[in-house]
């Protein structure tokens, strides 16, 4: 039986992602698990510019490239060399993607299994305060001479291998390059406990950079599977790589339901403002539906932008939700269109000139404007919604107060209530917002047997 056999690669590129960037340099050693039994490097012609921070980085320059092979000469080599051997880097993920993409575009389809030297480090040699491959070579005494050129820093991994493969008694390398090992699509500054400790639950979770800031937050009916998912696959896109790069560490909040994850996201999303949540960043609310009084003493109506400190009775995500909301407001109660304001031409204008013509009667005008918006101000219903919890000797519950989310919590099942109230004890509070609203309300048509009315 054939002995596995592992190419261990380096590379230099023009910048931090493969589908905008290319390689300009690679290293290629083969090692049979005992020795190194083969090894070739080159230079790349990347057909493209170096920018000047990575020749300081490098110190490859355009001149030293510009007679290189371009990668389509080179890509049977180095896919010959790849072949049915297990693909070992320090950073394992980096590197691929920008090999896989480079034999992708010459025309090769290619995949191999992994083996991260940054994560079996983690592993085999627990407790060092730095994994960076320099920081690893101080500390163990490997020489590293060319660092920062594909050449010299295979050379270094690859007495790092060696020195992994004998430190290895518990067999952690070969857990890790099974087909199946998880552990191998973690981000490479990720913790594995910090993913195996993850609940197959609904819930939230939460990604930390190094500085243990929140730059993603999610929610999940399955927290581990959510997560896994987020580290399948082999984009190259600049805001992936750069996304994996940062995460250092994962916590999570387990929730009752899939709907409260929903809440929370949307609470934490708005309070941490996390790097790389952009979605629900959208879902601000914009205009708003004002009232005024002119010096005619007439009341009107008005769609506007959200203007700080200045109070509306309704708001909306765009303007032309908030003219049809007006339009069928107008409608509904008869009220006459030119005392409507279908948007501001200038911030904080809410005033109009009105044909004043056949006017309507002042007083019964002003009475349909006020019984138009009095339901909007003033009959917003308080209620609470009524779940399971997180395990069977507990009921979930979200708390609405006079149309607006007040808070949600848990409530022991054997607790019996006779006044309302009492459940609002139980319940933490957060901040409300329109779009949370929205989602709470046509949560409440869809479960009517899970709302429980409070006068």
């Amino acid at each position: 039986m054939k002995k596995q056999e592992y190419a261990i690669v380096d590379i230099e590129t023009t910048g931090g992602n493969a589908g905008g960037s290319r390689i300009t340099e690679i290293a290629i050693i083969i090692h049979d698990g005992t020795q190194i039994i083969d090894r070739w490097e080159t230079l790349v012609n990347p057909q493209k510019e170096i920018p000047p921070a990575i020749f300081a980085l490098t110190g490859i320059n355009n001149e030293m490239v510009r007679n290189a092979p371009i990668f389509d000469f080179i890509s049977e080599k180095v896919l010959e060399m790849l072949t049915n051997r297990i693909f070992v880097a320090h950073n394992v993920n980096f590197d691929y993607s920008f090999v896989r993409h480079e034999l992708e575009q010459s025309g090769f389809k290619w995949t191999a299994r992994k083996l991260c030297t940054v994560r079996a480090s983690r592993k085999i040699i627990p407790g060092l305060r730095s994994y960076s491959l320099g920081k690893l070579c101080n500390s163990l005494d490997i020489p590293l001479v060319n660092q920062h050129r594909a050449g010299g820093d295979a050379d270094a991994t690859a007495i790092l291998f060696s020195q992994l493969l004998e430190s290895d008694y518990e067999g952690q390398i070969p857990k890790m390059i099974k087909n199946t090992a998880q552990d191998q699509r973690l981000p490479p500054n990720l913790p594995p406990h910090d993913f195996e400790q993850l609940p197959e639950k609904p819930g939230v979770y939460y990604f930390h950079n190094q500085e243990r800031k929140v730059v993603y937050v999610g929610k999940a009916v399955n927290i581990k599977k959510r997560v896994a998912s987020h580290f399948s696959g082999h984009s190259i896109k600049p805001q992936r790589q750069n996304f994996l790069r940062d995460i250092y560490a994962i916590s999570f909040e387990v929730c009752a339901t899939e709907f409260m994850a929903l809440l929370l996201e949307c609470t934490e999303i708005k309070k941490l403002w996390p790097t790389y949540n952009r979605a629900l960043k959208r879902f601000d609310p914009k205009y708003g539906l004002y009232e005024y009084e002119a010096r005619s003493g007439y009341k009107y109506l008005a769609i506007g932008k959200l203007v700080k400190f200045q109070s509306c009775i309704e708001s909306f995500n765009s303007l032309h939700e908030g003219i049809s909301f007006l339009r069928n407001l107008a409608e509904q109660f008869s009220i006459d269109n030119r005392f409507c304001h279908y948007g501001i031409t200038n911030e904080g204008e809410l005033f109009e000139k009105v044909e004043t013509t056949d006017l309507p009667h002042k007083n019964e005008h002003n009475e349909k404007i006020e019984k138009a918006i009095y339901p909007l101000k003033n009959n917003r219903t308080s209620f609470a919604i009524i779940d399971k919890g997180r395990s069977k000797e507990e009921r979930s519950c979200i708390w609405v107060e006079k149309g607006h989310f007040y808070g949600m919590g848990y409530i022991t099942s054997d607790i019996g209530f006779i006044n309302p109230e009492e459940i609002k004890e139980f319940v933490s509070k957060y901040p409300s917002n329109n779009y949370i609203m929205r989602l709470i309300s046509s949560y409440k048509e869809k479960h009517p047997s899970k709302i429980f009315q409070i006068e």
